[in-house]
């Protein structure tokens, strides 16, 4: 008790003496009031989470994207950029106790029954994990199991009245980063990234290998739901089409000094027709490429606006084996745009501004989304005007098609009887099919979903207490049946083959394919 006492008494005068700054005497204060609840606090204190609770609240109350990390949890935050791993396939954050997803990781549980960014998990099975204080270490052994087990989660989604339940079934997470690449047209190449990670490159420069031997002249870059990743294979990707001493993007910050990223002359693909795919859900790393190629006027942008998200976040170990994942810049396309889209100090309104979007009708008309004059730039080459302050808008938009989604189809997807039915139907039938069509084009020439397998789940959700609803029904069919095809490509032939099945029908693929076809139109 003296020893502390004698601390306090003398800190005017040590701040005196030393002439100490201001910054400097803020941070003695913080260690005045933890010193006094350690030694003169009624009850007894857990004082690792006393400051890690402190650590959270001050980085809460910068910006979304700083975040602390437990020494228990590192490992497990740098998973979906290193490897694999079991469970139910998401990134998320832990937010005023409350599990917030971040993104989905591409064909994997969470996503195929419907669970998006944004949407906050309160219960894992039977277990309340909102609002208790619940360490992010538990939270992941709940959510992570057997490979075939199920987990039952109840989330909050906004702009949804009622808790919605899911059951996804666990698997493997491999952590990959080109889904699919493929010739979709006559010498047009598809590639489909889901991250950007370690191994993106390497993934990427297989896949554009392959269709080089090929004779594509065209190329299509996928980034719809790409969440980001690192930077540096951003970087990397855009370099591959950009011609030598281009600035792909720049960082600065209030304490870091201006940082560029040039391009190098060691392109792959650097003069052919290029087309760049983004949605709502395309972000950070996805944005640094996309706007570097709209900015020097090199490819196409065709989709949604993308999320806004400009930030640089640099991890800073700390002396227990935790982590702090700092803000420390923003970063700026080549025209100088930062598409950080406004974020106050709430991080909930931050990841609700997609719902505001849906609100406004953004989704479905450009003609609902405003860019203040302040916010406006010119291209690089063909001086096009360009917008920053809140994420990328598409050269070309497209709408969301809404008109198959009904609440019968998002039951059956949420409880997992798509899954289960598929799982049942495969197990009998998967050897047959493969015996009988014997290749994946064939098969996608031939196939027709039995109606038998749509009776099926039909019957499965109805022993779930999911009512029968046939107008519903019928309107969700062709999508149904649709994922259905896809479903069954992927599990007898290649992850990739889900994609030639779903693209199909996909409004950005088809829409990027008439770019395409008449290039220098839409480029202008």
């Amino acid at each position: 008790m003296k020893k502390l006492l004698f601390f306090i008494i003398l800190l005017p005068n040590l701040l005196f003496a030393q002439k100490i700054t201001v910054s400097d005497e803020q941070q003695i204060k913080l260690l005045q009031v933890i010193n006094a609840v350690k030694n003169l606090y009624v009850d007894t204190v857990n004082q690792q989470q006393l400051v890690d609770n402190t650590i959270v609240a001050m980085l809460e109350k910068l910006d979304p994207h700083s975040t602390f990390i437990t020494a228990k949890d590192v490992q497990m935050a740098n998973e979906p950029l290193q490897g694999s791993f079991d469970g139910i396939g998401i990134q998320f954050q832990i937010m005023r106790d409350t599990l917030l997803v971040v993104q989905t990781i591409s064909n994997c549980p969470a996503e195929k029954v419907g669970i998006v960014a944004g949407d906050k998990i309160i219960q894992v099975d039977t277990i309340n994990i909102a609002g208790v204080k619940m360490e992010q270490s538990k939270i992941m052994k709940l959510l992570r199991g057997k490979r075939g087990t199920k987990v039952n989660v109840k989330v909050v989604r906004a702009g949804s009245p009622k808790l919605l339940d899911f059951v996804i079934t666990r698997d493997k997470i491999p952590i990959y980063s080109v889904d699919a690449a493929y010739e979709i047209a006559p010498k047009v190449g598809y590639i489909k990234i889901n991250n950007f990670s370690a191994t993106t490159m390497s993934e990427y420069h297989k896949a554009f290998d392959e269709l080089k031997s090929k004779g594509i002249k065209q190329l299509i870059i996928d980034l719809q739901s790409n969440g980001g990743g690192r930077m540096d294979a951003a970087q990397e990707l855009s370099d591959e089409f950009l011609s030598a001493n281009k600035l792909i993007v720049y960082m600065k910050g209030e304490n870091q000094p201006r940082q560029e990223a040039k391009s190098t002359s060691a392109g792959g693909f650097e003069k052919g027709d290029l087309v760049v795919l983004v949605d709502e859900y395309s972000a950070s790393a996805s944005e640094i490429v996309a706007g570097a190629l709209q900015d020097w006027d090199r490819a196409v942008i065709v989709g949604r606006r993308t999320f806004g998200k400009g930030l640089v976040q640099r991890p800073l170990p700390l002396i227990d084996g935790s982590e702090i994942r700092l803000t420390i810049a923003r970063y700026y396309t080549p025209s100088g745009r930062n598409i950080q889209k406004p974020y106050g100090s709430s991080k909930e309104k931050y990841y609700e501004e997609l719902l505001n979007r849906v609100k406004h009708g953004e989704l479905q008309h450009p003609d609902s989304i405003s860019f203040p004059d302040s916010l406006k730039y010119k291209t690089l080459v063909l001086k096009r005007t360009i917008y920053g302050g809140g994420g990328i808008m598409p050269d070309v938009f497209v709408p969301l098609d809404t008109t198959k989604y009904t609440d019968y189809y998002g039951k059956i997807i949420r409880k997992g009887i798509f899954n289960q039915t598929m799982m049942e139907y495969l197990e009998k039938e998967k050897n047959n099919i493969k015996n009988y069509f014997l290749t994946f084009d064939n098969y996608n020439k031939n196939f027709s979903v039995p109606k038998s397998l749509l009776e099926k789940m039909v019957e499965n959700a109805t022993k779930e207490k999911i009512e029968f609803n046939e107008e519903q029904f019928e309107k969700s069919k062709d999508l149904i049946t649709l994922i259905i095809k896809a479903y069954i490509a992927r599990n007898i032939w290649e992850n990739g083959d889900y994609y030639k099945v779903i693209n199909t029908q996909n409004e950005i693929i088809q829409k990027a394919l008439e770019v395409l076809g008449n290039y220098k139109k839409y480029l202008k």
